[in-house]
């Protein structure tokens, strides 16, 4: 009959209308493109493609076997990703994305420690980002996200509760007195989310409440707020795990509308496989031990 492969060739033609550009798509030179279709069209014993002008187009029959090579590209496709997956689950990395200084909790718990004990063929690796990585596309295995994590695609399970407040330094308190109440913001220096965090709960909450207060300094993640409050920029609102635990003065909160849940989340074909599997049953085996480091 003929060579699979050569299907490869005869899509490229058929997507690019040269061998030229096929070849290139390819990473091949023009002749073997040439070469490999016209040797498919001779154990065919019909056609695939005629020489124009402009290019290459397709015969009659080209048109009607195009939807099923594409069917077949496809199928490869699948199995040479699920060949990798099976790869990976034997053995290999988790990516794990969650907030940047969450990780640095987790890494002093001894919580990693304990995974690679009970699965050492798996190791973590953490992808560290404030905002929300795609994990259908790729960007990460597992996430620990809190927040809105509802997108209708992604599973997982609630994991703890996310609690923010506001806080400053003490040495703020001194010089600028403390807020009372919510409605006391608008007099004090904030420190709040620049525009790529715009969307954030934090910073529309604040918009409502302290629309017109003065924002003395922006930042783009949770990491930069806690450094500006801790050198007595102005205050902020932090979540609780992570104010408490750098020595700043809780001055208001929790705050309701700022409660989430922190969620473990996975795209659905991933979250099938071994290394996946055993990430989560290892995070509800030890959710006594994250509820501190997540909720403070």
């Amino acid at each position: 009959m003929f060579d699979w492969n050569d299907l490869r060739y005869f899509l490229a033609v058929a997507r690019h209308s040269s061998t030229n550009a096929a070849g290139r798509a390819l990473g091949l030179n023009q002749s073997t493109v040439q070469r490999r279709l016209a040797e498919l069209e001779r154990r065919i014993g019909r056609p695939l493609m005629k020489r124009h002008p402009t290019g290459y187009r397709l015969t009659d029959f080209g048109e009607e076997m195009l939807a099923h090579a594409q069917r077949v590209e496809q199928a490869v496709l699948s199995f040479e990703q699920q060949v990798e997956q099976s790869n990976r689950d034997t053995g290999g990395i988790i990516r794990v994305t969650c907030p940047e200084p969450i990780i640095a909790r987790i890494m002093q718990s001894g919580l990693l420690d304990r995974f690679h004990m009970r699965y050492p063929a798996f190791r973590v690796e953490f992808v560290m980002s404030d905002k929300y990585l795609d994990l259908a596309k790729g960007d990460a295995d597992v996430a620990l996200r809190s927040g809105d994590t509802d997108d209708g695609v992604l599973v997982g399970r609630k994991i703890a509760d996310s609690l923010w407040a506001v806080y400053a330094s003490q040495s703020y308190i001194e010089r600028h007195g403390k807020p009372e109440r919510i409605e006391d913001l608008k007099h004090h220096a904030i420190v709040g989310f620049d525009d790529t965090m715009a969307n954030h709960r934090a910073a529309t909450w604040l918009r409502e409440v302290a629309g017109n207060a003065r924002v003395v300094a922006r930042n783009n993640s949770v990491l930069g707020l806690i450094y500006a409050v801790k050198a007595s920029v102005g205050v902020a609102a932090l979540p609780t795990a992570i104010g408490d635990a750098e020595g700043l003065v809780r001055v208001l909160g929790p705050v309701p509308e700022l409660a989430r849940s922190w969620r473990l989340l996975a795209h659905p074909d991933l979250r099938r496989t071994r290394r996946v599997s055993a990430f989560f049953d290892f995070i509800k085996d030890e959710g006594d031990a994250l509820k501190p480091i997540l909720t403070g």
